[in-house]
């Protein structure tokens, strides 16, 4: 019986230690895209304006809201981030739905790929390294910048556990 039971402990451990570099993100979710024109230090620049003005001054923060009640909170904002966007004199694409998202690894986290739900603002010929993040449960507002990554997977848990739980 002992036995057994060390070799079940093993097999979990190394399952858990197999899948500790993935966070799932609730299939509840809307993530947020911007993609650039092209890789070019003007073109990375004005993707980086552009995603931090959108998310500090026109796209609300998901607070309390359910899924539904903040899909219409982004369908209702969209002739606003076109307003923004018009400013900057580019050509565009403002798709909300299901979109192509490819796998990523940041800061040791693996996201899988596939279609999700989701804002996605391409910016020109969009053949640019992009920014995403997720706006529903709300993780883009996270200081990647100074956060090490311990603590990042630790909101990140935090938060797609609060959701999770409702």
């Amino acid at each position: 019986m002992k036995k057994i039971i060390i070799i079940l402990f093993v097999i979990s451990s190394l399952f858990l230690l197999s899948n500790s570099n993935e966070i799932i993100i609730p299939k509840e979710s809307i993530r947020f895209r911007v993609i650039a024109n092209s890789n070019s230090l003007e073109d990375q620049n004005k993707k980086k304006l552009i995603t931090n003005e959108l998310l500090t001054s026109i796209i609300p923060n998901a607070n309390n809201d359910t899924l539904l009640t903040y899909e219409n909170k982004i369908e209702n904002i969209i002739p606003k981030i076109k307003e923004k966007l018009d400013i900057y004199n580019i050509e565009y694409n403002i798709n909300y739905g299901n979109n192509y998202f490819p796998s990523k690894t940041y800061k040791g986290i693996k996201y899988p790929s596939g279609y999700y739900k989701s804002l996605v603002i391409t910016l020109g010929k969009g053949i640019g390294n992009n920014f995403w993040c997720v706006l529903y449960p709300p993780l883009c507002l996270i200081d990647d910048e100074n956060t090490d990554e311990i603590q990042y997977k630790s909101i990140v848990l935090d938060t797609i556990n609060k959701y999770i739980n409702k």
